[in-house]
């Protein structure tokens, strides 16, 4: 879950490091910090502390050495603490000897390696990441060959790691080694250059790839190497960004989370066209044989958080529209309520960045069992993209708050385009009806543009709220599945209490917690069941919770006069998620920003979940 660059080549690697740190910051911003090679000697210097990526800069400005200045190789670190407090201490790099690295993963068996290598005396910190260090030197002593004791130190090491290293006597020289946690790495005119995130390489190049695991990568200013753990020399397997270099930057907005809002339309199109001919979904750009859809009779769509979310929007559409049978499951939990998969089940793996590590063991589960796979990620090369059998990759771009926006509405349209290809496969809609359906999710992005134009309006809204320290949704059908990540949302980036309810549960239970105090969201935008959601929105009121009504706008006559409402789009009931969706980022959004919070980095969060 942290951020890892390393650097080297004629640029100064200080700004070079500072400033991707600040791009990764997302993946942990507990404590942050780097390592320079001494341009004049064969030193390693670290730089660390407690805190944000800016807090390091104002260490750098007081303390850095004259000659570290004129570095041009180093390693940097974000970190979301696992082993360990949040101390200047802990903040990586770590060095023992010889041997100064970074570390993302967790180290499962770092007590017993501390016994058995006798490191009780030398580490410092609290962290698994420093016993690492301490075996890596200890092999290193022995052999004075980075890469033999790299491979000696991974035959002992337990668990998940993307582990970054500089050694004392190769002072231009980075290596990287990998298992789960991800790597990227790139060779461009200014040098060589790795990631734990694409983001952090477009400053340089629109060429990368994955460090496969198990295999060793060498980094010189002017050359890249990779190895087998036997010494055997392996060729990268390039790939292109499909972003623009300068998609990384905030475009004049203050957060990241806006900016992404706000790219949704585009996203969703670029999402949705490439897929198309002549109205019908047609996946060969993607080499997508028909057959993973033909062969089975069970879907099940395992992920985690956001991704879930777009999950139950999909199971609700196609139960209703495809007869088939269509199971959600927590990726985290999967493993442990025993599916029952087999030949004829479609698992469908969804992820943002490709590396959630609870959706990967999923997919690796399923695959032993006989299932086939499909995923839905954002990142080309990626662990999970790497693991299905098909991929379908959203047209996002990179998106850097925490808060995911524009990767749920672009996987809710591959999931809306699925479902389309899978009635006109299996035969249960003809061409005219696939049509029908696609026109209406050609006309999303407009929709969620629409709702951008009349933000000011949420923001007003989002005001009502402020002071609030427990809110409920309310919502029935296709409007509940989206108000559960409605609420994600506003938990995520406002910190209040939000919890979403089924409408028709209220009774049930949690209408003993509405009070004066407590506001209510409501959504009602599927025709048939207005009525009932309005009952339960009175039911509601009725108990004093104010009540902020988001309605599709052909349902809204006469509303005004009863509740504060926010108009929505018109669009065929099933499409409505796309700009409620929308306009509950906003809500969200407006709702922290104007709490005066860091939008982009809620607290103990991070945006890629590598660990388990």
């Amino acid at each position: 879950m942290c951020g890892i660059v390393g650097y080297t080549g004629t640029e100064k690697a200080e700004g070079v490091i500072a400033d991707s740190l600040t791009l990764l910051e997302y993946r942990g911003y507990d404590s942050a910090g780097l390592a320079l090679a001494g341009s004049k000697s064969r030193s390693i210097d670290i730089y660390k502390c407690a805190g944000r990526v800016s807090d390091l800069r104002s260490l750098l400005d007081r303390n850095m050495k004259l000659e570290d200045r004129e570095a041009t190789c180093g390693v940097g670190h974000t970190r979301w603490a696992t082993h360990g407090g949040v101390t200047d201490t802990n903040a990586h790099p770590h060095r023992v000897g010889t041997v100064t690295l970074v570390h993302n993963g967790i180290i499962e068996n770092f007590r017993e390696l501390t016994e058995e290598f006798r490191l009780k005396g030398k580490l410092k910190s609290e962290t698994d990441t420093e016993v690492v260090a301490g075996v890596l030197d200890s092999f290193y002593a022995e052999s004075e060959d980075p890469k033999k004791a790299i491979v000696q130190t991974l035959k002992v090491i337990k668990g998940t790691f993307a582990l970054v290293i500089m050694f004392a006597n190769y002072p231009d020289v980075i290596f990287a080694v990998r298992n789960v946690s991800p790597i990227v790495a790139t060779q461009s005119e200014q040098g060589s250059m790795l990631a734990s995130d694409l983001t952090a390489l477009t400053r340089f190049t629109d060429r990368y790839f994955v460090i496969p695991e198990y295999t060793i990568a060498e980094l010189h200013r002017s050359a890249l190497y990779l190895w087998t753990m036997d010494g055997k020399p392996v060729d990268p397997e390039w790939c292109t960004m499909d972003w623009e270099k300068n998609s990384s930057d905030k475009g004049g907005y203050p957060f990241y989370m806006e900016k992404e809002i706000n790219e949704q339309p585009d996203s969703i199109r670029k999402t949705i066209e490439s897929r198309l001919k002549n109205g019908l979904p047609d996946f060969s750009v993607d080499e997508i044989d028909d057959s993973i859809f033909e062969d089975t009779d069970n879907i099940t769509v395992a992920a985690c958080g956001t991704a879930m979310h777009t999950g139950l929007v999909f199971q609700n559409l196609a139960r209703k529209m495809l007869k088939t049978e269509v199971k959600v499951c927590l990726a985290s939990e999967y493993m442990y309520e025993s599916p029952v998969v087999g030949d004829k089940t479609l698992l469908i793996a969804v992820s943002q960045s490709g590396e959630t590590i609870d959706t990967l063991q999923a997919v690796k589960y399923a695959k032993e069992r006989g299932a086939r796979t499909l995923g839905i990620i954002n990142v080309r090369g990626s662990s999970i993209a790497r693991e299905c059998e098909g991929v379908l990759f959203t047209n996002a771009g990179p998106e850097i708050a925490v808060a995911s926006t524009k990767a749920y509405t672009t996987q809710l349209s591959l999931l809306y385009l699925v479902i389309a290809k899978i009635a006109m496969v299996k035969g249960l809609w003809d061409d005219k009806k696939v049509r029908e359906f696609t026109e209406s999710l050609v006309k999303t992005p407009e929709s969620v543009s629409n709702v951008l134009e009349e933000k000011n309006d949420i923001h007003i809204i989002a005001r009502n709220i402020l002071e609030a320290r427990d809110l409920f949704m309310i919502g029935r059908g296709l409007d509940y599945a989206a108000l559960q990540e409605g609420s994600l949302k506003l938990k995520e980036v406002s910190y209040i209490h939000s919890e979403a309810y089924a409408s028709g549960e209220l009774k049930h239970g949690p209408i003993a917690l509405i009070t004066q105090e407590t506001p209510v969201v409501a959504l009602a935008t599927q025709e048939s069941l207005l009525k009932k959601e309005l009952s339960n929105v009175r039911e509601v009121r009725s108990r004093g919770a104010s009540v902020v009504l988001f309605v599709k706008e052909a349902m809204s006559e006469g509303l005004e006069q009863e509740f504060n409402i926010v108009r929505l789009p018109d669009l065929p009931d099933e499409f409505m998620v796309f700009p409620a969706a929308c306009a509950l980022q906003l809500l969200a959004y407006y709702v922290s920003s104007d709490k005066g919070f860091d939008v982009d980095k809620p607290r103990n969060l991070a945006k890629v979940v590598t660990v388990e």
